[in-house]
C-alpha cells in the first residue's frame, strides 16, 4: 500500500470512528455530518470524499476488510478437509466482523431510520456476494477434477447454515452467543463425506 494509499484508509477510519462514537453517545438522528466531520477533523467536503451520508458511515465496508477474510481462506492447509476448512473460514470471518456486525446491530436497535434503510440490507447483500465469490474461486482453486458438484455443495450448505445462524440469533444474546448458534448450525449442517459421492447418472 502506498503512502497516500495508506492515508486515505486512515481519514477513512478517523471519519468513521468518530461518527460511531457520536452515535453511540447521542444517537443516530442527533448527530449531523457537519459535527461529525469536527469531530474527525476534517471538511465537511472530505466528508463526502468518503461517504454518502451518515448511514454509509454505518454500513460501508472496511477498505480492507475483503483482503482480510482472502487472508483466512489463504491460511487453511491445502490437505485439510474442505467442510473443516469451510468451518474454520466462517467462524474467523464472523469473528472479524465482531465489533461491526455488535456496532450496527446497537445503532439499529435504537435508530427506526437505520433499522429501515435500504443500506441496512444491500451492504450485507454485497458482503455477502464478495465473500461468496472468494469463498467459491478459493473451493475451485483446491477442488480436484470431478468434484466440483461435492464442493458446491458443501459451500451451499455451509452458507445457508450461517444464514440460519444469523437470522435465529435472538437480541438478547451476545456475540459469543451467536458464534456458538454458528458453530452448532455447520455441525448439524456436515455432510456425510466420509461416504462415496454418487453419479448424476446412477439410477
Amino acid at each position: 500500500m502506498s503512502l497516500r494509499e495508506r492515508k486515505k484508509l486512515a481519514a477513512w477510519r478517523a471519519i468513521q470512528s468518530a461518527a460511531l462514537r457520536l452515535f453511540e453517545e447521542r444517537g443516530f438522528e442527533a448527530v449531523s455530518v457537519e459535527e461529525i466531520a469536527a469531530a474527525a477533523d476534517v471538511s465537511r467536503s472530505t466528508f463526502f470524499n468518503y461517504f454518502a451520508g451518515k448511514e454509509a458511515v454505518v454500513f460501508d465496508q472496511d477498505p480492507e476488510e475483503r483482503d482480510q477474510w482472502r487472508a483466512i481462506m489463504a491460511a487453511r492447509p491445502a490437505d485439510e478437509p474442505l467442510w473443516d476448512a469451510l468451518t474454520a473460514i466462517l467462524i474467523g470471518f464472523n469473528e472479524r466482523l465482531r465489533d461491526r456486525t455488535l456496532t450496527q446491530r446497537r445503532l439499529r436497535a435504537r435508530s427506526p431510520a437505520l433499522a429501515q434503510s435500504s443500506l441496512n440490507q444491500s451492504s450485507w447483500a454485497l458482503v455477502g456476494e464478495q465473500f461468496l465469490a472468494d469463498l467459491r474461486a478459493w473451493a475451485a482453486s483446491r477442488t480436484p477434477e470431478g468434484d466440483a458438484m461435492a464442493t458446491a455443495l458443501q459451500i451451499n450448505l455451509a452458507d445457508t447454515a450461517q444464514n440460519t445462524a444469523y437470522q435465529t440469533w435472538p437480541a438478547d444474546e451476545s456475540f459469543d452467543d451467536y458464534l456458538q448458534r454458528l458453530k452448532t448450525c455447520l455441525h448439524q449442517a456436515r455432510p456425510d463425506i466420509a461416504s462415496p459421492p454418487t453419479s448424476a447418472t446412477d439410477s
